[in-house]
């Protein structure tokens, strides 16, 4: 068996969230605890390689900052070789979306009737459908597909895989590529689609931003979703711009309510138009169009 470092930690929970998206360069399964009688949480990330000590610092010092709040202290520790992702999916219950189901392997119950269901198990990739970010993400497509077409598709920071997933289910004749930075996130997309039948359809890649040509050859898109941070969705508004059709539509997410404007701000000067928002407790989802 593969080791498995924990990195655990303790935060606010009003900070819990935007240390699940910041801490997404790593990887990992994450497992988020219930608020105690301070309002704090517990985050255990399982990752599958040591992140070694010096980067966490950095990442918590990252997290604190933006988030304000004191740097937490943490732990890193090598687990002993018990399966600690079939441990983390049997505590997961199925999640609804709007029409999508998204459940794990060991959920027994039959998907509601009329749903789309999505197999996505915890595992060493961030998107199993739980996030706010995520389930904004979803909502967003399925509003698009009662109005727009789409042919060709871009998951920017596809992790698990479950929002190019959810395009080819929700557009058939779609062509879908999804693309992350890191490759352990891809070779779990990849696993996902197959598990999901929609190998056919969706293809993933490693990427920093539009950074692999196969990305740039694939285009332009009618349709580019980025569930990343807010930072770098101002930082790839240009090339968003860019690699969409024109009538195309960009969703973005993984952003706070404050950081909206600064967002919309960057892409509207990029010649995108603003549609549609949607708020899940502190984040939003954004749906813009060239």
């Amino acid at each position: 068996m593969d080791p498995i470092y924990l990195l655990s930690f303790r935060l606010p929970e009003t900070a819990a969230g935007l240390a699940e998206i910041a801490l997404e360069p790593l990887g990992g399964a994450l497992a988020l605890g219930l608020p105690d009688s301070r309002g704090e949480v517990e985050l255990k990330l399982y990752l599958g390689e040591d992140p070694g000590r010096p980067n966490v610092a950095s990442l918590m010092a990252a997290v604190a900052l933006a988030a304000e709040v004191p740097a937490p202290e943490f732990s890193l520790e090598l687990l002993p070789e018990i399966d600690w992702v079939a441990e983390s999916q049997a505590a997961l219950p199925p999640i609804a979306a709007g029409r999508f189901w998204v459940y794990g392997s060991h959920v027994e119950a039959r998907p509601p009737a009329a749903s789309i269901p999505l197999l996505i198990d915890a595992n060493l990739a961030f998107g199993t459908g739980r996030h706010e970010t995520t389930r904004g993400c979803l909502l967003a497509l399925q509003d698009l597909a009662r109005r727009v077409m789409v042919r060709r598709a871009l998951d920017l920071g596809c992790g698990s895989g479950i929002l190019a997933l959810g395009i080819a289910r929700l557009w058939r004749k779609s062509k879908v590529l999804g693309a992350d930075m890191d490759s352990a996130s891809i070779k779990v997309a990849c696993h996902n689609a197959r598990i999901n039948e929609e190998r056919a359809r969706t293809s993933f890649l490693t990427s920093r931003g539009y950074d692999n040509a196969a990305i740039r050859r694939a285009g332009p898109y009618d349709l580019i979703v980025a569930n990343i941070l807010a930072g770098p969705l101002c930082d790839l508004a240009t090339e968003t711009s860019t690699q969409l059709l024109p009538g195309g539509r960009v969703v973005l997410s993984g952003l706070l309510d404050r950081q909206e404007r600064q967002v919309l701000a960057r892409y509207r000067a990029v010649g995108l138009a603003f549609e549609r928002r949607w708020r899940i407790g502190e984040w939003s989802t954004l749906v813009l169009r060239r």
